[in-house]
């Protein structure tokens, strides 16, 4: 990973009052995936899948994180009715949604917006980039992650 991509990263606020910091990561990978919006179907179902799966992720080496462009609050919120484990980081700046180059053009009931294209990586605690996704399309996308993931062992 670049030192933009990571610095685009540091210090960024997560859930549970933390900051991103990649020399903290307690596992040996992060799996960082980012998604357009809290509580909107396909990012409900994507997380809820990486809920299911976090002990698996965990045990083959690797921390999960959601990142989206909602306020702490609304990540609060949106962890507190998934009961998830993992941290949602918050980038309402998109500092690290431009760096990881995410931020895109889409159609949204006939009109043009700029909104995150669901996208997924895996980096190491170096900050290297071992693996990602992106135009992710929901089913599916957390196994094959996970499979990955698991073949880093």
């Amino acid at each position: 990973m670049s030192s933009a991509l990571c610095a685009a990263l540091q210090q960024l606020p997560t859930t549970n009052a933390g900051q991103f910091d990649l020399s903290q990561l307690a596992t040996p990978y992060a799996v960082i995936y980012f998604y357009p919006k809290d509580n909107t179907p396909g990012c409900t179902t994507e997380t809820a899948d990486f809920r299911d799966h976090y002990a698996q992720f965990l045990a083959a080496g690797a921390t999960v994180y959601g990142v989206s462009r909602d306020s702490l609050k609304s990540h609060e919120n949106f962890k507190a009715k998934l009961a998830l484990e993992f941290e949602l980081i918050s980038d309402p700046d998109e500092q690290a949604c431009e760096a990881f180059g995410v931020m895109k053009m889409k159609n949204m009931y006939g009109k043009q917006v700029r909104g995150i294209e669901r996208s997924t990586f895996v980096i190491n605690a170096s900050g290297e980039i071992l693996k990602e996704w992106r135009g992710v399309k929901v089913p599916n996308h957390v196994a094959e992650v996970l499979g990955f993931v698991e073949s880093l062992k």
